[in-house]
């Protein structure tokens, strides 16, 4: 009996040690928070790591990551988690952010003892009011055109106000994007702009194309002209040279050339021996 009640005890105490120790993970830090007690609720909250002892009754630690998160606040088939906010002229441009950040190991347990929120809910609470207010403020200082013409230093100063009120609270922005969205009159605006000019660049070079063709055309009428007038001269030059060098007495040798010998069977007149019709 005694053996089985040692066994027994060894059980439970087994049990007990193995209930009441846990480990956090590489990444990971741990919050210890007492539940009874006159310290129990948030005033007692402690960060630890590695193998952590506790009792299950009285105590209970959460896990809190210290390494990257990713979040992404856009329209999904689960729901639209993207903003829209307006610039101080009224104008509606959507936003879908996206940060990446971490908690702040020292800071976990102050950010348990005053939400008392996992990270999941804490993006969904705390982190998206924080984004939310950030584009806000910065985007009620700009006209909807300011705003296009000054999306960088917008940028700057979307993440330089949330910063501001996220870090002091333990979360350290690492990268953060807003992928601003204009409005749809802004896109066709900006769209038939591109389409004017497109078309005002066409048509210029339209026009240069039509006045270098043109100018082809007179090159090569002008060119024509002068070889005609150039074959006129050549000719007007060889027929007046022929005109200076047929003197009569090269007509008469040219004559004599082809005379074959034979007399013309032209009577004479009056017995003399003048010939008649020789050429």
């Amino acid at each position: 009996m005694k053996r089985i009640l040692v066994i027994v005890g060894v059980v439970v105490l087994f049990f007990a040690m193995f209930s009441s120790c846990d480990v956090i993970n590489a990444g990971h830090v741990g919050v210890k928070v007492d539940m009874y007690g006159s310290g129990k609720g948030v005033q007692n909250v402690t960060a630890c790591t590695g193998w952590v002892f506790y009792n299950p009754i009285t105590t209970k630690v959460y896990e809190f990551p210290t390494y990257i998160q990713h979040k992404e606040y856009k329209n999904t088939e689960d729901g639209d988690n993207s903003f829209t906010v307006n610039t101080k002229d009224g104008s509606e441009f959507r936003v879908s952010p996206i940060l990446n950040y971490s908690v702040n190991p020292d800071k976990a347990p102050s950010i348990f003892a005053k939400y008392r929120r996992t990270l999941p809910e804490l993006e969904e609470g705390f982190l998206k009011t924080a984004i939310y207010d950030a584009f806000r403020l910065a985007t009620n200082k700009y006209s909807a055109e300011e705003l296009i013409s000054n999306r960088a230093v917008f940028e700057v100063e979307v993440r330089r106000i949330l910063v501001s009120q996220i870090e002091k609270e333990g979360f350290i922005v690492s990268q953060f994007t807003s992928n601003l969205e204009y409005p749809a009159s802004f896109k066709n605006a900006i769209n038939a702009k591109n389409n004017a000019v497109q078309a005002a660049l066409t048509a210029e070079n339209q026009v240069q194309t039509a006045t270098a063709q043109a100018k082809i055309k007179v090159a090569t009428a002008q060119g024509n002209a002068e070889a005609l007038l150039t074959n006129a001269r050549a000719e007007a030059e060889s027929n007046k040279l022929r005109q200076q060098t047929l003197t009569p007495m090269l007509l008469q040798q040219k004559w004599i050339e082809k005379w074959n010998g034979a007399l013309p069977s032209t009577q004479l007149a009056s017995g003399a021996n003048t010939m008649y019709g020789l050429k």
